[in-house]
This record gives C-alpha cells, sequence and structure tokens, in this order.
C-alpha cells in the first residue's frame, strides 16, 4: 500500500469539507481509512490497477494534531500530525518559487529574522514545495512533502507563499497549509493542457522538435507534471505569480489565463468556475529596456483579466521595488506582496471587513480649459498620495501619439490627479501612468496600496 507525498505527516487538510484521500494497495483490494477526528471507519476498493479514491469529512479548523490510519489486509499506514486549516495552492513561475533563502546574490528583505522566529509558526503554517517535473504525458504521482515551520525549514519555503500564510493565519486564526507547484521561467502555455493550446493552433510536434527548447519553455509539461498529480487534493482556492515569461507574446495572456483557471476549476470539480483565484501583478523589471512597454503589456493583460475571471483577485506590486532592481527579476520584497494577497483573500473569503487591499484604479479623464486633464481614480474616497510635489510616472500625448514626461499633482479635495504637459501645445489625447517595463509607481492611496497602472490609449507600443 503507497500513499502520495502530500498525504503524509504534517498534512494540512481543507477544513469543513469532504476531502479527497487516494493512493495505491494491490489491485481490487479493500482498504480501510480511520481519521482520529471523528473515528468512522470508510472502505474502498482498488481498481484493478490498484488505484483507489475516498472522501471523508473534516471538522472545523484547530491546532489539535490528528492522525490517519490506513489499513489494507494485515498492512496498515499511520500518518500523523495532521492538522485541520485552510489550504491554498500556490503556483507560478520564479517568483513564486523564490525561497526566504533566495536565489545566488537575489535575498529576500528582512527573511533572515523571520526565519529565526518561524519556529512558533510550526503549528500555524506549513508548505508543500512540490518538487519540479517535466513529462508530456499525464503523471499520477509528484514529490513533494509536507514541512513545518522551523528555522530549518523555512529558509526553503516559497517566500511569497510563507508571508502569505504568516498574515492570513494571523488574520483568521486557523493552520495555513500552501501547496506551492511553481516552475522558474515558465510560460503560462506550460501550465495549460494540450487540447486546449491546440484549440489556439500552438504546434506541438513542432514545439517537440525543438532540441534546444528550454524545459519551461515546453508547453503543457507543468500541468501534466505537476498540476494533475495533485488534482483533487481539496483547496480553498489558488494563488498565482506568473508572467514575466510572456513578455514575447503579451496580447493573449488574459485569454488563456481565463482558460487555464476555468480547467483548473473543472479538474477541483468546481463545475460553477468559481473556485477563487489570486493574481500577484507583475513586478518592474528593464529587461534590456526600461522604456519600452512590453513588460507592462503583460500587467495590463493581468489586470484585464481580473474583470472577466470570476471571483478573480490581483495584488498591486509596482511600488515595491527598488531602483537598483531593475535589472534584478526577483524583487526582495515578498513580505508586503503576501501581506497584501493575504488582506484581499480575508475579506473577500473569510468575510474581515475593511482590510485595507484595494488600490486606485483608474476611472476617468477629463480635459479642463487650461490644457490640463483631470484623471479620477476609483478606491481613493480619503484622497491620494504625495499630497505634496509631484507624482512619478505620469506621461501625456497629444493628437501625434508621441508620449513626453508628464507633471502631475494631486488635487487634495478630490480622487484626482491634475496632469499638465508642456511639450503638448494642444490638447492632451492621451495618458499613461507607470506603463513601462520599469516603473516605480509613487500614488497611492490613504492606506498605502499603490495605484494600478494604465494608459488611456490602445497603441501597440
Amino acid at each position: 500500500m503507497e500513499l502520495p507525498e502530500q498525504l503524509g505527516n504534517h498534512a494540512v487538510l481543507q477544513q469543513l469539507a469532504d476531502v479527497k484521500l487516494w493512493g495505491w494497495a494491490s489491485p481490487e483490494a479493500i482498504v480501510t481509512i480511520t481519521p482520529s477526528w471523528s473515528g468512522d471507519k470508510s472502505s474502498v476498493k482498488a481498481d484493478s490497477d490498484g488505484r483507489w479514491t475516498v472522501r471523508i469529512p473534516t471538522p472545523a479548523a484547530s491546532y489539535q494534531p490528528h492522525t490517519i490510519t490506513f489499513s489494507e489486509g494485515d498492512e496498515t499506514i499511520v500518518v500523523s500530525d495532521i492538522l485541520i486549516g485552510e489550504v491554498w495552492l500556490a503556483a507560478g513561475q520564479s517568483n513564486m518559487e523564490m525561497p526566504m533563502i533566495g536565489f545566488n546574490s537575489q535575498p529576500i528583505e528582512g527573511a533572515a529574522s523571520d526565519i529565526a522566529r518561524s519556529g512558533r509558526l510550526r503549528d500555524r503554517v506549513r508548505m508543500a514545495y512540490i518538487v519540479r517535473g517535466d513529462k508530456y504525458e499525464p503523471q499520477e504521482r509528484i514529490g513533494g512533502e509536507w514541512k513545518v515551520a522551523t528555522p530549518e525549514n523555512t529558509p526553503y519555503f516559497s517566500a511569497q507563499g510563507f508571508y502569505f500564510a504568516r498574515e492570513l493565519n494571523d488574520l483568521i486564526d486557523v493552520p495555513i497549509g500552501i501547496l506551492c507547484v511553481s516552475y522558474g521561467g515558465t510560460q503560462i502555455e506550460g501550465w495549460l493542457p494540450r487540447d486546449i493550446l491546440e484549440r489556439y493552433g500552438y504546434d506541438f510536434e513542432a514545439m517537440k522538435a525543438e532540441k534546444d527548447r528550454l524545459p519551461a519553455y515546453r508547453y503543457s509539461t507543468k500541468y501534466t507534471s505537476m498540476i494533475y498529480p495533485l488534482i483533487g487534493y481539496t483547496i480553498k482556492g489558488f494563488l498565482w505569480n506568473q508572467g514575466e515569461s510572456n513578455v514575447s507574446n503579451p496580447d493573449r495572456y488574459c485569454e488563456l489565463l481565463s482558460e487555464m483557471v476555468a480547467r483548473w476549476r473543472i479538474d477541483w470539480g468546481d463545475t460553477d468556475n468559481n473556485l477563487p483565484f489570486y493574481q500577484t501583478e507583475n513586478p518592474g523589471f528593464g529587461w534590456g529596456n526600461p522604456e519600452a512597454v512590453f513588460a507592462a503589456l503583460v500587467r495590463e493583460q493581468q489586470n484585464m483579466a481580473v474583470k472577466v475571471i470570476p471571483n478573480c483577485g490581483i495584488t498591486c506590486t509596482n511600488d515595491l521595488v527598488y531602483p537598483h532592481e531593475v535589472d534584478v527579476i526577483h524583487g526582495t520584497r515578498k513580505r508586503e506582496i503576501g501581506e497584501r494577497m493575504a488582506w484581499q483573500v480575508a475579506e473577500r473569503q473569510y468575510g474581515l471587513r475593511g482590510m485595507p487591499w484595494r488600490s486606485p484604479e483608474y476611472r476617468s479623464m477629463t480635459n479642463c480649459d487650461d490644457g490640463s486633464v483631470r484623471i479620477r481614480f476609483d478606491n481613493a474616497d480619503y484622497g491620494l498620495t504625495p499630497n505634496v510635489g509631484n507624482v512619478e510616472g505620469f506621461e501625456a500625448a497629444g493628437s501625434d501619439g508621441k508620449f513626453h514626461k508628464a507633471k502631475a499633482v494631486v488635487d487634495w479635495n478630490t480622487p484626482e490627479v491634475i496632469v499638465t504637459c508642456p511639450e503638448i501645445s494642444a490638447e492632451i489625447k492621451h495618458v499613461r501612468y507607470c506603463f513601462k517595463n520599469f516603473s516605480i509607481g509613487n500614488l497611492k492611496n490613504s492606506f498605502g496600496m499603490p495605484a494600478v497602472p494604465f494608459r488611456t490609449d490602445d497603441f501597440k507600443d
């Protein structure tokens, strides 16, 4: 008898749910499952290949450790130190994968003290770091066992996942488990099944014939190798941080993300297309040309996706990079990203009203008689800041479509920014804010949440 690594010691199971348990036994053998929280026995017959699946109800979350006993004939496996709480699947590329210990010469800001103190979270934050996989055919098993938060284990936890879990635990006071399913450098195409990509014209045989193609750029293999083996592990929702590797083909990112979310939800039995899905806005990175906009186009697509994917959110990050990080794709400030995401989740999924997660978003542009324009924002009822001096990151264009650096000041009495541009002799036609590969935003609302980058034009560059 065997169990997947994810159903091992220290696991976190979703509270108040019929959680899926599965494994392998002798063909057509009877497997009996007994959870300690109820003592109720459930029996299931393995199929001709020895695979079995069962669902058992879980109680409300608590910090009390439990066991589950699996029996087949005279053979018994006891899985211990199981907690019942909230489980989130965190997926994406390297900025989700980036561990608390950082990458070479790329640290996580403040990680040392958080690692040192992480032992107090051993029954509050746990993570299963799923190993990388790259097979074309769907896989039944994948490595990645649960670890408790301790100074020994935490350095290897996803930093964004850890900070999200720590903050959410502090807010709702139940154990938080993170299934981290990440692979650096991957395009969104790697996380989609083949049938969807072929509908969009992707040529798998041509891709396979490319001998020098990087594993991270292979279509579908992250879905078949890393997502597929976990399908049905009962979760509360998905966290997503990916997009940097799609800067070469940003135009269909929103559409592909919508397809991916819908398929993952179906895989998890969510026929209503409503299982929570929260994205991370890609951080600023120069890509060798900080003034270009191809990375900004991906961010635009990410924010578009929030409008079309049901029960979807995004965490704005344009203020969380330093000037010297223009050539560093792995930003150091993962704590704020995880915390902001947790605030949004706490309100939208757990009912904690008043969480300060909303970012100012462009609403409208009004031309004034003096040649200026007023940009009005949502989610800024108590004003915008900086309320003294110029707001950095604004550009304006006239009828010729050429953009120039613009002067922008906050109107103290309204949720508006007044934009002027001496280089434009006639009327301002278009405005952009932080719409570049690398542009650090300093426009925020009264809670300190950064304004979402935007543009009023639809130019290709």
